[in-house]
């Protein structure tokens, strides 16, 4: 079956999850926290990890994944079940309680994972090889003895039906006689279980769903897991006795171990969400309804040239009855004043289901207006859907996100050649949406978007339109009271209007070079303090975009360098670090099928596995008897072909030839068996330690290879390394900068090529200012580590080096600098890095530096040495 491609996001966000279980699965849940976070994302400082709070079981790993709103959650969510299973659980075939927000969300959830088409549900069927069912919690009584023991099962559930004080009053609580066969294998001492109190079964075992549950052991996914933090949530996880729970949402609570964070950026990045967002204030409610009509045709037409059939629909958000402009009073407006035909409007409110039975996608469809009220149904979701326009009165922030998320989708989650279709766009009454950037503003955070992210994709047109001739940039916010100029100089006030109301609130517009000591002084003018905050908010919004508009990416300068490559009889091939290995010869077989007993063992009592996982010595304990590492339910004798054939499943790789694995993996059997120590037996038993081990044992020898490879190619005398832009350079997208996380010190960096800047820790940060005020530098980016889509990266002998800096300098050069901490200048990683620069200054006549604290001289003065 075809393998689902995920985005770059995606897969990093799994790649780190895989990374903590295992390292979980080997030490324990907060020390695998704290290495991912410190050692492999080098994060300087984070919120310390909260143990899973139940009392017994505080190892439980207890993880949250944050994406924005449009990340693909659920389709993430799909593939952690088998992730989980492999790297934490070790459980060919797990059980996997998914956890969601409401009915709504729960029914369309189940849809994806039961439809063939989906690529959700495909996403499991390539994970368990078709071997796997999907229950609604309603149907729990269908789930059979077999299904557990030779299928991966899925229950998916809102809180609502675990959720109580009174177990009594949910249905998965109660004893339930359909459920007895499942009770016949578990013993009648097993702790842990809930026990009838009285009557005449008093201390007996209640066959209900939940017990069975806590027996498993499932494994917990939460959608938007800010719903999951109550005490009732945690008595239900303590009566559900999860083996691991995963969390994705969009705004984490509080006190969640967010392990990952992806940022809108990079959603924007793999073009997956619509982004800048256009936000137009009007006067009146009624001309936002016809600016939105009139927007809805420009992108009709623009929408023609696209090659992808898109009809942009216009989501309008009308008030509850007995306000101002109802539905009926909002689709009068559309037919009477804007000469819309009914047939092209909507309406989708609780008693108007208008949608429900429309396929919005079908080119035949007429519909290009909905109107709804509060939100249209949970989880609905139409890309075509570009144009908010919000007419009601509404402090319900809930509302807002919901429709604003309806527009952040792109369309077949590919760019657009129209940048026009590339932008979500709001149309709103300024009478009904008081200061409404700011507003708008604070959603984007709930919905998971940075601050400087919110900022920066928060575009104000202003109120008369935008226009062909460029107009002097301003903002404006609404006052309750009326601010206090008096102490403004002559230059200050002329950058000042105030426009007074009817209803005694003032409009403050605020026109000029927004900077910190403008935004003090006018600030001190403002009175009340909510005034004062909502003036700083968008004064701080007017100045990120103004520093955006004037950043050399925004203005069109490119970034282009060239990358190593290898001449080859048929051409060059880009230096890449299986290019090295394969142009040298990779042949598993060459090395020895072979496994010490330091590497692999197993004790006499064959509960106890010593391992060496990556280097690590491990010592793995099987902790209770029905877990599947476990002989029960195993099929003995396995024979060594047999055994063979199940870790070729699970280790295959994708530049090893089957027949190759399958003769290596017979070999390395051979050789266990043959060892006092072991039999197939206890083989069969650690099968999930051995994989594990047999991978890392591949890798290491893959490694040896690539290393030979990467010395010849690159470094030898017959080294067939070149540089030749024209063939392979690696160019900036003045347009693209997906940081995962922003930096937020304390420098105000001139010369950034993008407006936003990634993470920098403090020596870093002092590095880059360095740069920035040197004159000899013309521009400089930090560079995204581990994303070659959208970074700079050099070839070395394991992985791709990401220097933290590039720098284009005045007379054209470039310079690419890595910066190392003192202690770690002797390195054999820093080593390796700093031969792979000087070699590509060498061959493209550019600079390489690798600067650090533990060389002499100040950053400046390495900086001026390198270059002069």
């Amino acid at each position: 079956m075809t393998q689902i491609t995920l985005k770059n996001y995606q897969d990093k966000t799994l790649k780190v999850l895989n990374r903590y279980l295992e390292e979980a699965r080997y030490s324990d849940a907060v020390t695998a926290y704290e290495n991912v976070l410190r050692d492999h994302l080098e994060l300087d400082y984070f919120r310390p990890y909260q143990p899973f709070p139940v009392e017994g079981r505080e190892n439980v790993p207890y993880i949250c994944l944050r994406l924005p709103t449009g990340g693909g959650k659920t389709l993430l969510s799909a593939h952690t079940i088998r992730l989980a299973a492999e790297s934490y659980s070790e459980k060919e075939h797990p059980v996997a309680l998914w956890f969601v927000p409401s009915d709504a969300i729960k029914t369309q959830t189940l849809e994806t994972l039961n439809n063939p088409k989906n690529v959700n549900r495909k996403t499991l069927q390539d994970a368990f090889d078709g071997r796997f069912v999907v229950y609604d919690i309603n149907d729990y009584e269908h789930i059979r003895p077999q299904d557990i023991e030779s299928r991966t099962c899925i229950i998916v559930s809102t809180f609502q039906s675990f959720r109580v004080e009174d177990t009594g009053i949910r249905k998965v609580y109660a004893h339930n006689e359909n459920l007895e066969p499942h009770f016949s294998k578990i013993p009648a001492d097993t702790p842990g279980l809930e026990r009838f109190k009285e009557g005449v079964d008093e201390g007996k075992l209640k066959f209900s769903f939940a017990n069975l549950l806590n027996y498993w052991k499932p494994l917990i996914i939460v959608d938007e897991a800010h719903n999951a933090k109550s005490p009732l949530s945690m008595d239900m996880f303590q009566r559900v006795n999860p083996s691991c729970v995963v969390e994705y949402t969009a705004t984490p609570a509080e006190n969640s171990n967010v392990l990952y964070s992806v940022s809108a950026a990079e959603l924007k990045a793999e073009q997956m969400i619509k982004l800048p967002i256009m936000l137009s204030e009007h006067k009146t409610w009624q001309q936002a309804v016809s600016a939105s009509v009139l927007e809805r045709e420009k992108l009709a037409k623009v929408a023609k040239q696209d090659r992808d059939y898109i009809r942009p629909i216009v989501l309008f958000q009308a008030e509850a009855k007995g306000n101002d402009v109802t539905v009926d009073v909002l689709l009068n407006e559309l037919i009477e004043n804007n000469n819309i035909d009914r047939s092209k409007v909507a309406i989708a409110t609780g008693e108007q289901k208008e949608l429900d039975s429309i396929n919005l996608f079908d080119p035949n469809c007429t519909i290009e207006y909905v109107i709804t009220i509060q939100a249209l149904k949970e989880g609905w979701d139409c890309p075509f859907a570009y144009i908010l326009c919000s007419v009601a009165n509404t402090r319900s922030p809930t509302a807002v996100e919901q429709l604003l998320g309806r527009v952040l989708r792109m369309p077949y989650a590919r760019e657009r050649s129209q940048e026009e279709l590339n932008r979500a766009y709001a149309h709103v009454s300024s009478n009904t949406w008081i200061n409404a950037q700011n507003r708008l503003y604070e959603r984007l955070i709930s919905m998971g978007f940075e601050e400087e992210e919110a900022k920066e994709f928060t575009y104000q047109i202003p109120l008369d339109g935008v226009s062909d001739v460029p107009q002097e940039r301003h903002f404006s916010v609404t006052l309750s009271e009326k601010p206090d100029l008096s102490e403004l100089d002559l230059a200050d006030k002329a950058s000042v209007e105030l426009e007074e109301q009817e209803t005694g609130k003032v409009i403050l517009k605020v026109r000029g070079q927004m900077t910190e000591e403008a935004i003090k002084k006018i600030s001190k003018t403002v009175k009340k303090q909510s005034d004062r905050d909502q003036f700083v908010l968008a004064a701080k919004i007017e100045q990120t975009q103004q520093e955006a508009y004037a950043s050399p990416a925004q203005k069109g300068a490119e970034l282009v360098l060239p990358q190593l490559a290898l001449r080859f009889e048929d051409g060059l091939e880009l230096a890449e670090p299986e290019t090295c290995l394969y142009a040298k010869g990779w042949d598993l077989l060459s090395f020895p099928a072979e496994l010490s007993k330091e590497e692999f063992s197993v004790t006499d009592d064959a509960k106890h596995f010593t391992a060496d996982i990556q280097g690590r010595k491990v010592v793995i304990q099987s902790a209770d008897s029905h877990e599947q590492l476990s002989l029960e339910g195993i099929h003995t004798p396995w024979t060594e072909l047999e055994l063979s054939r199940w870790l070729d499943k699970r280790v295959k790789q994708g530049d090893v030839k089957q027949p190759d694995m399958l003769e290596f993996l017979r070999k390395l059997i051979t050789y266990l068996i043959a060892r006092s120590d072991l039999d197939m037996a206890k083989l069969v038993q650690g099968k999930f330690v051995l994989e594990k081990i047999i991978r890392d044992k591949i890798n290491s020898y893959r490694q040896k290879a690539t290393e030979r490879g990467f010395q010849e190619c690159l470094f030898s005398e017959h080294s067939i390394v070149e540089v030749d832009i024209a063939e392979f350079s690696f160019s900036f997208d003045p347009k693209q900068y997906p940081a995962s996380r922003l930096y937020d010190g304390k420098y105000k960096y001139k010369k950034h090529y993008y407006p936003r800047i990634a993470h920098m820790n403090n020596e870093e940060s002092e590095f880059a200012f360095a740069l920035d005020i040197n004159p000899l530098v013309e521009f400089w980016v930090r560079n995204l580590e581990r994303n070659p889509d959208f970074a700079f990266w050099l070839p070395t002998s394991s992985d791709k080096f990401y220097p933290d800096f590039i720098a284009k300098l005045k007379d054209g050069r470039l310079l690419v600098c890595e910066y190392k901490g003192g202690h770690l200048l002797s390195s054999d990683d820093t080593k390796e890095k700093a031969n792979i620069g000087e070699l590509w200054a060498v061959k493209s006549g550019h600079v390489f530096l690798l600067a650090s604290t533990g060389k002499s001289g100040e950053f400046r003065d390495q900086i001026n040495d390198a270059i002069s």
